[in-house]
């Protein structure tokens, strides 16, 4: 990735990470408006950083629970 990438995925981690500890997923948004205010660029990539995280999340949670019950055998 380059540096457009990396910083935004960075920042998506821990803004993921903070709305989780903060109980606050509104976090996620107002970082989002924070980048939007000096760079659409970095906005739009961290963005995609953020869909793409929670994405990848529901897809592993989903596909733990399938495997969940053969595992209990």
């Amino acid at each position: 990735m380059g540096v457009l990438e990396d910083l935004a995925d960075t920042l998506a981690k821990d803004a993921i990470e903070a709305s989780e500890k903060l109980g606050d997923e509104d976090i996620i948004t107002q970082v989002a408006k924070q980048l939007g205010a000096t760079s659409t660029t970095m906005e739009e990539t961290y963005l995609t950083s953020i869909r793409i995280r929670l994405s990848e999340r529901r897809a592993r949670r989903f596909l733990e629970a399938r495997l969940a019950p053969k595992d209990q055998h």
